[in-house]
């Protein structure tokens, strides 16, 4: 009989610690790495790993999931770049609790804030449950690719207790926020990593109306947070999570601070450069760290890249929404509109024409007039598209070159390829023209690499691949100064954001831990053309990006992605709590 159950020969080690990577073997037994270093004896399976990189998979703490997760095993787009682990239920919006009478609801509140098709959630979820343990007793009926924890979303705690009170600044009695720290803390006992919530004019219903929670007092928030200290006092973990604006009369890092230090629990919040944000980026880490010297614990959630819209034809934005001939064909089945799309007499009436801006929100405006005019701000996706222009790549660049007309040039653009043409527009974390910012704060104790949006976003964003970005683009191949070490980047994804959830049994490659690894041959790592995919429940539709590179991904000692394709295997589950596996006795 084998010794091991698998053993990963001849790779360069990269442990999730920091360390220096080194050239050795892996050996698994019963889902548990048992040996790491020149490894003797057989194992039931073997991977020759030479001249490629041994990671621990990849834990991906800001995900949206919280549909799909329910009848979806293959967990794509993430699986396919190299996560093992997703955190899903961010930004307070989710789908427990959940009333009977609230599930169209929170499905209009889920489509609008992260466009997820809403026909795609109402026919796939199933809504087997009512409370937030219930949900959690949903989830881990499914085995999947990847493991999946979840918060406890406020939209649907406020949605459940004030049902329909809850309007756009709705103010809670005193029973209201009693009711909803219990149901907090009710999740957290069972098993939820945390608890979110959204104050940013971005996150909308699909009616427009703010989310649950954008103007929710200090008070409110603080009691949940004191509920949430009470479940981790018993045995829980809570990270109480927020997408904020961060209005400067909110005092936003004033009441963070105060929640962390009373109920004992990390807070951690997106980092942005945004136009909806009051406060600078540098004024947010100043007073994250100014209430972290008086004995809170915040964290700083950091994007790898510009966050930013994908535009194309069939996309939820293109650059010529608010035109009147747009508008008179956005709802034809696509033969149709992409017939009159490639005829240059419809081409030069939309062209001639003045945006109409009478039905966009007056509050994002700012966001409106980039999107249909921003040309020096929106970028050609070439086949070999750098996530990091320069001014030279951007429409208005290339038109000037071309002598074409910017919105011609853009045109143009969307219908290459049989009009499924891509146009790049970050909106956030990209005022300077490039990512040097990110450098001190991707090597900063008090951030950590996050917001991929996985599963959300269907129809504009794709940053589900952004572990395959910071190998890409931050290792291997960024153009200007500045790069991050292999060895950094890898626990930056792994052991650091593990460790904030409390999962401290994976994100490290050494005897005792989960067996969680990726193979992955570096120099062939690339990442591929988005398109657009048709496939959700309803013919919903959601833009996908897949990598080369990842020989092996392998979760729980199970090889799950070989050479990229799903082989079936589905060894995850649900986490529940904290992870605090005793690594020697594991290892025995």
């Amino acid at each position: 009989m084998p010794a091991f159950d698998l053993i990963i020969r001849g790779g360069t080690i990269v442990d999730g610690t920091g360390a220096e990577s080194f050239a050795g073997d892996v050996a698994v037994r019963d889902g548990i790495i048992v040996q790491v270093g020149d490894i003797h004896g057989d194992a039931a399976e073997e991977i020759d790993a030479s001249g490629q990189i041994v990671t621990p998979g990849f834990v991906d703490i800001h995900t949206h999931y919280d549909g799909q997760a329910t009848w979806d095993q293959e967990m794509a787009p993430s699986s396919w770049h190299g996560v093992t682990t997703a955190v899903m239920g961010n930004c307070g919006v989710g789908f427990a609790p959940a009333k009977p009478d609230r599930h169209e609801w929170l499905i209009s509140l889920m489509e609008g804030v992260e466009d997820i098709p809403g026909t795609a959630l109402a026919e796939g979820i199933t809504w087997d449950w009512e409370t937030f343990p219930e949900y959690l007793d949903a989830l881990e009926k499914l085995p999947r690719t990847m493991d999946i924890g979840t918060h406890v979303p406020h939209g649907a705690v406020r949605a459940y207790v004030l049902g329909d009170r809850e309007q756009p600044g709705a103010v809670p009695t005193d029973d209201d926020i009693e009711a909803m720290g219990k149901i907090v803390e009710e999740g957290v006992r069972a098993g939820a990593l945390g608890f979110s919530t959204s104050r940013t004019v971005l996150h909308k219903s699909v009616d427009g109306e703010l989310v649950p929670g954008t103007t929710a007092t200090a008070d409110e928030l603080v009691a949940i947070g004191r509920a949430m200290g009470r479940a981790q006092a018993a045995g829980g973990h809570a990270v109480f999570e927020m997408a904020s604006d961060l209005q400067k009369d909110w005092n936003e890092f004033e009441w963070m601070g105060k929640l962390s230090r009373e109920a004992g629990i990390p807070v951690t919040f997106a980092a942005l450069q945004s136009i909806a944000k009051e406060l600078p980026l540098e004024e947010q880490i100043s007073e994250m760290r100014a209430q972290n010297n008086n004995g809170a614990n915040i964290v700083a959630q950091i994007a790898l890249r510009g966050n930013g819209i994908i535009m194309a034809w069939q996309g939820t934005v293109n650059p010529f929404a608010f035109r009147p001939s747009w508008q008179k064909i956005k709802d034809l089945a696509w033969p149709e509109q992409k017939a009159k799309l490639l005829d240059p007499t419809f081409k030069a009436q939309l062209l001639s024409e003045a945006n109409d801006y009478s039905e966009a929100p007056a509050d994002i405006i700012q966001v409106v007039m980039v999107i249909s005019q921003g040309w020096a701000l929106q970028y050609e996706m070439d086949p070999d598209f750098d996530y990091e222009p320069d001014a030279s790549a951007s429409v208005n660049a290339r038109a000037i070159s071309a002598g074409v007309d910017p919105q011609e040039y853009a045109y143009d653009m969307l219908c290459r390829d049989d009009a499924t043409g891509f146009i790049y527009l970050p909106i956030l974390n990209y005022a300077d023209g490039n990512l040097d910012f990110l450098l001190p704060l991707q090597r900063a104790d008090d951030t950590v690499n996050s917001l991929s949006d996985g599963g959300a976003h269907c129809g504009t964003i794709c940053d589900a691949a952004s572990p395959t970005f910071m190998l890409q683009h931050w290792v291997r191949d960024r153009k200007r100064d500045g790069k991050i070490s292999l060895e950094h980047a890898i626990k930056r994804q792994c052991r650091d954001t593990a460790v904030l959830y409390g999962l401290e049994d994976r994100g490290v490659i050494a005897p005792g831990y989960l067996a969680d690894l990726n193979v992955i041959d570096i120099e062939r790592l690339k990442l591929g053309r988005p398109w657009l995919a048709f496939d959700l429940p309803a013919g919903g539709k959601r833009l996908l990006q897949k990598a080369d590179g990842y020989a092996y991904t392998i979760k729980n000692g199970v090889v799950t992605f070989r050479e990229g394709k799903w082989t079936g295997e589905a060894p995850g589950g649900l986490i529940r709590g904290p992870q605090r596996a005793e690594l020697a006795e594991a290892a025995e």
